[in-house]
C-alpha cells in the first residue's frame, strides 16, 4: 500500500520534517555522485554494521559508536529505499511534529532511528553487513502516529486485481497491516541473511508508540 495523503491537518508548519527529507535526498545525491570505489567505502565507514557496533561498545568508546547510530539513518541504497521512506514520512511525520513541537520531533526523530538500529543489531549482533536508511526512524513515527491519531484516515493506493487503486482507510488499519507484515518479515529473517533490517522497523515502530507520550501532551490529532 502506497500512502497518498492523510485526514488531519496540522496548525504548525513542518520545518523540521521537510528539513530531514531534504537532508536525506541530498545525501542520496551525493552517494549518487559518487563511484563505486569511494561508495563502497563511504557505506562502510558511516553505515552500522552491528559486529563492528558491539565491539566498539565493548571497548567502552561509546562516542565512537554513536557516530554510525546517527549517520546511518541519513543514507540509502536505492531509489525504492528512499522514496519509500520519504513519502511515509511526508504523510505522517507533519503531524508528529505538530504535536510535540519542532525541536523535540527533531530529538525523536533521532532517537527512533538508534533505537531501531540497536533493536536490529541485538537481534544480529554478529552481522557484517551495514545497515543504512531512515525506515527505523520513519517506523517510530509511524508508531508514534497510530498512537496520536487512532481516527486519522489515510487515502492510500491499494493494489486490488493487480490494479492500484486509491482507497480510503482507517489509519489504525493502514498501519497495523503495516506492522503486521514487518513482524512475518522479521520472524521469517531470525537466523537467515537478508538485505532489509526488519527488525529496526519493528523496533522504531514499538518505541514509536511506547515513547510518544513523554514528547508531548496526551492529545489525539483529528
Amino acid at each position: 500500500m502506497i500512502p497518498l495523503r492523510d485526514s488531519p491537518e496540522t496548525r504548525r508548519f513542518p520545518y523540521v520534517n521537510i528539513v530531514l527529507i531534504v537532508i536525506n535526498i541530498g545525501v542520496f545525491f551525493w552517494q549518487l555522485s559518487m563511484p563505486e570505489s569511494e561508495l563502497v567505502p563511504f557505506v562502510f565507514a558511516h553505515g552500522l554494521i552491528p559486529e563492528r557496533l558491539m565491539e566498539t561498545i565493548n571497548q567502552g568508546d561509546l562516542a565512537a559508536a554513536a557516530g554510525p547510530l546517527f549517520s546511518y539513518q541519513f543514507m540509502h541504497g536505492g531509489w525504492l529505499h528512499i522514496i519509500s521512506n520519504m513519502l511515509y514520512l511526508w504523510v505522517f511525520g507533519d503531524n508528529i511534529e505538530d504535536r510535540v513541537g519542532h525541536v523535540k520531533y527533531l530529538v525523536f526523530y533521532l532517537l527512533m532511528g538508534i533505537l531501531a538500529g540497536l533493536a536490529q543489531v541485538a537481534l544480529d549482533p554478529a552481522s557484517q553487513v551495514p545497515i543504512i536508511g531512515a525506515s527505523g526512524s520513519v517506523a517510530g513515527v509511524l508508531g508514534a502516529y497510530l498512537v496520536s491519531c487512532p481516527k486519522a484516515r489515510v487515502l492510500a493506493l491499494v493494489p486490488i486485481f493487480i490494479i492500484l487503486t486509491p482507497v480510503e482507510l482507517p489509519a489504525v488499519l493502514f498501519l497495523g497491516f503495516w506492522f503486521f507484515l514487518q513482524l512475518l518479515q522479521g520472524i521469517a529473517s531470525i537466523g537467515v541473511d537478508v538485505s532489509i533490517a526488519w527488525w529496526a522497523h519493528i523496533g522504531g515502530f514499538v518505541a514509536g508508540m511506547v515513547l510518544i507520550n513523554l514528547f508531548g501532551k496526551k492529545i489525539k490529532c483529528e
